[in-house]
């Protein structure tokens, strides 16, 4: 496949190396020099750009607005059906010319920054690392091991730290370095253990890649000391080498992040877009020219501190801004009314989310038969679990039955999903080998991925099985995809947050399901009074009594009316409020 070169002009300025692309994959690490036009761009093409850039000049000096571009989604074409390709030579604001940062910019902004970081960084559990502190790194011998530790210990973090807040992440951080202290108890830990640690961090494969790394590096012996040898570990990319080469071993390579990218395009003005690779190559160009020589960990940690805290996306505090007088979108700010500071990076737009549909089936094995099978405090009771595939979404983690499904299958349909995997799986064959003790519909929940909108279906089903537990355990051989948990067991696992939504819902239903026994009609009646009212009135404001009658006190006429007719309607309850009751809004009525 040729090599396709895209150069950015302005007018009378330069190609920018920065955001030129060659060819094969660029080390963010290296410098990338000054590249000449290819030949695979003729200079006709060239001279052609350079014409039309002028005509939009000349024709719209008077009416051009300084205000940076949105990056828009780009149409589709056959050669980048993805919408990914720029016509770079029709653009109505070509992007601006980025020029490398000067040795005294680059002198004065690691002086600054540091000054700044020194006094104001945040005390945090994976600073508190010998090769974190001032100074540069004695590496002999004698230190090999804390070198190591220290690696561990910022590896750990940094991977943590990967889309989850910092205020989120102390505590799961605290946990994993209690269990695991060093890189050698985590390579001996299984990948149940760790996801078990991880659930609720979500990004699973982040959990996976670290066991599977932390095994490969004990394998080899020794700990990699630079960013290129922490490139060749499985799942680390080169954020992570960056962080971990720069903050553990001294080593002057730079780290982008969301938080790095922010500022440095604030720092220059970038109004490319932040997604596209030349802009991300641009971005770590401009990073390496920034580290500081002698204390890179620190400097690297002070800009990724600086992005998360004083130039924040949405409100930047840039007059307590150490670099603020550095920083080109600052002054743009200050002398165009049309410009702000935020907005650098550019915006773009997010994908669209898909959404996706699953019934999922909590199916609880037991020995007993009416209301003793709702019982949640009951450990004779078993619930199945299933694991999820190794590969792809949420990938070996452990979840209930559930069945991909279209949006407008029936309820019939559905279940008869749901029959069919529980008989494959675990022979169970509703109303053969078991007797369905309880199935009933719990609601809808939703749980949101980064690409997905997930709808699950929930149902429960308690099943009472022929010949019982013990049975239905010798008839079904060991499988490491699925297994029996009782109730106890399953509220202290490591549950992903969707997982747990789900069972948190079911437990509720069947609590309510306890206060509502079907054999006593005025419970059933005082349950749905307080189901039905309590999402629209407040409880200081009314209370139900023993005999099932509904009592409000002072409330509007409307909201009054509301809850009446949601009552009557769903229960067929008659009022037997007077019409002076009404009135004053005081309420009663009871049920026929």
């Amino acid at each position: 496949m040729p090599s396709v070169y895209i150069y950015i002009y302005t007018p009378q300025a330069r190609p920018d190396p920065a955001l030129t692309a060659g060819p094969g994959r660029q080390n963010p690490f290296v410098t990338i020099p000054n590249q000449e036009p290819q030949p695979s761009i003729s200079s006709s093409m060239e001279a052609r750009g350079r014409r039309r850039i002028k005509d939009e000049e000349n024709s719209n000096a008077k009416k051009r607005n300084t205000r940076p571009r949105q990056a828009a989604k780009e149409p589709s074409t056959e050669r980048d059906p993805q919408g990914q390709g720029e016509d770079l030579y029709t653009s109505p604001l070509p992007l601006p010319d980025i020029e490398d940062f000067s040795p005294d910019d680059a002198r004065r902004i690691r002086a600054s920054l540091l000054d700044w970081y020194d006094a104001h960084r945040r005390d945090l559990p994976w600073r508190r690392t010998k090769t974190s502190s001032r100074g540069t790194v004695n590496r002999s011998e004698t230190e090999s091991k804390v070198e190591a530790e220290s690696a561990y210990a910022v590896w750990v973090s940094e991977v943590m730290l990967q889309q989850t807040r910092v205020s989120t992440v102390i505590s799961y951080y605290n946990r994993w370095m209690d269990k695991w202290p060093t890189i050698h108890h985590l390579a001996a830990a299984s990948q149940e253990e760790v996801n078990e640690m991880w659930a609720g961090l979500g990004y699973y494969r982040r959990a996976r890649f670290l066991l599977e790394g932390a095994k490969s590096i004990v394998q080899g012996g020794m700990f990699p000391q630079t960013a290129a040898e922490l490139l060749k570990v499985q799942g680390i990319g080169d954020y992570t080498a960056g962080a971990i080469a720069s903050i553990a071993f001294n080593e002057a390579v730079p780290v982008v992040d969301g938080n790095v990218v922010r500022v440095i395009s604030r720092l220059k003005a970038i109004t490319a877009n932040p997604k596209k690779s030349a802009t991300v190559k641009g971005i770590w160009k401009l990073a390496s020219l920034l580290v500081d020589p002698l204390r890179p960990g620190d400097f690297n940690q002070a800009m990724m501190e600086l992005g998360a805290t004083l130039c924040s996306t949405m409100n930047p505090q840039c007059c307590a801004c150490p670099i603020s007088d550095n920083c080109v979108a600052f002054s743009l700010s200050k002398s165009e009314e049309s410009i702000e500071v935020t907005d650098y990076p550019t915006k773009v737009a997010k994908a669209k989310q898909r959404h996706d549909f699953a019934a999922v089936c909590v199916v609880q094995l037991t020995e007993e038969t009416g209301e003793e099978s709702l019982n949640r405090c009951s450990n004779k009771d078993m619930l199945l679990l299933v694991k999820r595939p190794n590969e792809g979404l949420l990938a070996g983690l452990w979840e209930f039955p559930s069945v991909l499904m279209d949006e407008r299958v029936d309820i019939d349909s559905r279940r008869r999903s749901v029959d069919k995997f529980l008989r494959k799986l675990f022979h169970i064959k509703i109303w053969e080998n078991c007797e369905v003790v309880l199935r009933e519909d719990v609601g809808e929940c939703k749980h949101v991925f980064s690409h997905i909108r997930l709808h699950m279906r929930i149902e429960l089903l308690i099943l009472k099985l022929k010949g019982g537990l013990n049975q239905f355990y010798e008839s079904n051989q060991f499988s490491s995809s699925w297994k029996c948990v009782d109730a106890k067991s399953i509220r202290t696992m490591g549950l992903t947050s969707g997982v747990r939504k789900v069972y948190n819902m079911v437990e509720d239903f069947k609590r309510k399901k306890l206060q509502c026994p079907s054999g006593d009609p005025r419970k059933k009646h005082k349950c749905f009074l307080h189901d039905a009212v309590s999402n629209l009135v407040p409880s200081q404001l009314w209370k139900i009594l023993d005999n099932g009658v509904l009592l409000s006190f002072f409330f509007p006429l409307k909201e009054s009316r509301l809850v009446l007719d949601l009552v009557l309607l769903a229960s067929n309850l008659a009022l037997v409020a007077s019409a002076s009751a009404m009135a004053t809004s005081s309420l009663a009525f009871c049920a026929s």
